[in-house]
C-alpha cells in the first residue's frame, strides 16, 4: 500500500560550504507541513512458497506491482480442545501455495468444527483469488463469520475491506470498530492502524497519547512501521515527552529491520549527531543504501555529501548521478543544479552517463507543477 507519511520537524545542519559554493550544503529532514498520518496499510506477511517460478524480482524501482501475497501471519495451529493441537494442514498448503488444498482442508474444518481460523483462511482465498475466483462478497461473509467467532485476524482483514469500499460500501467506522477489537486481542497490525486512526483525529478525536500508547506496544513487538511513526512522536513530543535519543534509538532499530523512511530519518540523525553520536561515515551509509532502494530524499542527500566531501571523500560524478535522478523523480536541488553546472565536462558528462540506467526506470511525474520544484516526501511501497 501507498505511504503518505508521518511528518518530522526540520533539524538542519549546515555543512561547510565548498570553495565554489555560494550557499550552506543543508542535510535536513524533508520538509514539515502537517501531521498526516499515513494511510491504513494491511500487516506484512512474508510470501508464500510460489508453484511457479516468480516473475517478480525483489529490489529494483521498475513500476511492476506484485501480486497481494498471503502468508504465515494468519496462520495458527487450531487448537482442539484440551489444548492439543492438530496439524496445520490448511495453512501448511495455503503457504505452500497449494490453493486448492488448502480450499478444501479449510473447508473441512469449517463443516466439521466450525473453526473460525479456516474462516478466516477462506475468505483470504476469497480476497486474492488464490485457487479461487476472487469474489470480494464472499470474502466479507468469511471474515465476519470468523470475526463473530472472535478470531483477531478475521476482524483485522474485514477492517481492511471496509476501509477500501471492497464487498460492500467503504465503511470507516465500522472499520475502526473492528481495529478496536483486534487490537484489544493483541493483533499487532491493528494497533498500528488504530493508532494512526488517532493521529488523523477522524474516527475519533485526535489523541496523540493514545496513539504513542498503541505505536509502543506494536514497536516493541518488532513492527519497523509502529517503530518509525513512534520516533517520530518522540522527536516532536506530541504525546510523549520530546526525546530525541528516544527517537534516534527507535529510527535506528526500524532502520535496522528494513523500513525506508526510517533508513533515511537516521542517516539524517547520524549526519546531525540528532539524538545519537555524529558519525558522518555510518550517514553516508544509510543515505546511500537508502538511495539505491529509490528514496529521492537520500539520493538528494547523498548527492549534496558527495559533492562536499564529508563522511566519504568527495565525488562529483557521483554527486551528479544521485542529483539528476532524485530530480527525475521530483526532488529539485538549485545548488546542486549550480554544482553541476560548473563541472568540468566531462566530469558532467560521466555523471549523466551514470544515471541514464536510472533514469530510464523512473516513471514520470505528474503530481509536481511545472517550475515549482516542489515534490512530497519519497516512500516506500
Amino acid at each position: 500500500m501507498r505511504k503518505a507519511g508521518l511528518v518530522s520537524v526540520l533539524v538542519g545542519c549546515s555543512l561547510a560550504p565548498a570553495a565554489w559554493a555560494q550557499a550552506p550544503i543543508q542535510i535536513v529532514p524533508p520538509a514539515a507541513q502537517a501531521p498526516a498520518p499515513k494511510p491504513i496499510k494491511p500487516s506484512q506477511r512474508p510470501a508464500p512458497k510460489p508453484t511457479k517460478p516468480a516473475s517478480e524480482q525483489t529490489g529494483t524501482i521498475g513500476p511492476a506491482k506484485p501480486k497481494p501475497a498471503p502468508g504465515k501471519g494468519i496462520a495458527l495451529p487450531y487448537a482442539v480442545p484440551g489444548g492439543a493441537a492438530e496439524p496445520d494442514l490448511a495453512y501448511a498448503a495455503y503457504d505452500s501455495g497449494k490453493y486448492l488444498t488448502a480450499f478444501a482442508e479449510a473447508t473441512r474444518r469449517v463443516n466439521e468444527r466450525g473453526d473460525a481460523k479456516a474462516m478466516t483462511l477462506l475468505g483470504e482465498l476469497y480476497a486474492n483469488g488464490f485457487g479461487v475466483p476472487r469474489d470480494d462478497e464472499k470474502a466479507v461473509a468469511w471474515y465476519s463469520l470468523a470475526a463473530d467467532r472472535g478470531d483477531r485476524e478475521g476482524m483485522f482483514e474485514l477492517a481492511m475491506l471496509r476501509l477500501a469500499g471492497r464487498g460492500g460500501p467503504r465503511d470507516r467506522d465500522g472499520a475502526a470498530a473492528l481495529l478496536e477489537r483486534a487490537a484489544k486481542l493483541g493483533h499487532i497490525a491493528a494497533a498500528y492502524n488504530l493508532a494512526l486512526l488517532y493521529l488523523e483525529g477522524q474516527q475519533f478525536d485526535r489523541d496523540f497519547g493514545r496513539a504513542a500508547e498503541l505505536l509502543r506496544g506494536a514497536a516493541d513487538a518488532g513492527n519497523p512501521d509502529a517503530q518509525y511513526a513512534l520516533a517520530t512522536l518522540y522527536k516532536e513530543g506530541r504525546g510523549v515527552a520530546k526525546n530525541p535519543g528516544e527517537a534516534a534509538r527507535l529510527l535506528g532499530i526500524a532502520a535496522r529491520a528494513g523500513n525506508l523512511d526510517a533508513e533515511v530519518e537516521y542517516a539524517i540523525a547520524l549526519f546531525n549527531g540528532a539524538g545519537v553520536a555524529k558519525d558522518e561515515a555510518g550517514a553516508v551509509a544509510w543515505f546511500r543504501k537508502a538511495a539505491r532502494q529509490g528514496s529521492p530524499i537520500a539520493q538528494n542527500r547523498l548527492a549534496r555529501i558527495l559533492a562536499a566531501g564529508r563522511g566519504t571523500p568527495a565525488d562529483p560524478v557521483a554527486a551528479t548521478k544521485w542529483h539528476l535522478i532524485a530530480k527525475a523523480a521530483g526532488e529539485s536541488d538549485p545548488w546542486l543544479d549550480s554544482f553541476v553546472t560548473n563541472l568540468k565536462p566531462a566530469d558532467r558528462e560521466a555523471g549523466e552517463k551514470a544515471a541514464k540506467p536510472w533514469l530510464a526506470i523512473i516513471p514520470p511525474r505528474t503530481d509536481v507543477v511545472p517550475g515549482r520544484g516542489q515534490s512530497p516526501r519519497a516512500r516506500n511501497r
